[in-house]
């Protein structure tokens, strides 16, 4: 008969296995987006063209880290998935607004909207902003957009 170490031993290796394994799982970056990526979009009876997308995952970490951001910059990331995707402002080089969008059939939604997140260059002190809903769009645009063209959380979004 074993011990009761060895089988306290075995339990824990094979609790650290399922957790590892569930980690993995849950921590894999999602995958690349090829069909149906919009080029614009239209918020109350404007519309803009995307001048950056992100489609992959190399794409999604760099954002607009580096990027001059104008008025008129807007970044476009694309999911293959809805789910509560982070975002952090770290080497950016200006405040931007981060709108996530949630898409089913033809109508989108915003679903959770950060306002004029400021620029972090210290990746230990950078806020994650994380949404309280699930979002398979989100994009970014220099702080104040979202003021400007009346986007709120409910705001109907199309995209093009």
């Amino acid at each position: 008969m074993p011990s009761l170490k060895i089988i306290y031993v075995t339990a824990f290796v094979a609790m650290l296995v399922i957790a590892g394994y569930g980690y993995y799982v849950f921590s894999l970056p999602p995958g690349s987006v090829t069909a149906g990526v919009p080029s614009s979009f239209t918020v109350n009876g404007r519309t803009y063209a995307f001048n950056y997308t992100a489609t992959t995952q190399p794409e999604r970490l760099k954002g607009l880290m580096n990027t001059t951001i104008t008025r008129s910059t807007t970044m476009l990331f694309v999911f293959p998935s809805a789910n509560e995707w982070s975002f952090w402002m770290y080497d950016t080089n200006s405040s931007l607004d981060i709108i996530w969008i949630n898409s089913t059939g033809s109508s989108a939604r915003v679903v959770y909207l950060v306002s004029g997140a400021p620029s972090c260059y210290n990746s230990s002190l950078c806020t994650i902003y994380t949404p309280t809903s699930p979002a398979d769009f989100v994009i970014e645009a220099g702080a104040g957009f979202a003021s400007a063209n009346g986007i709120a959380v409910g705001t109907a979004i199309t995209f093009s």
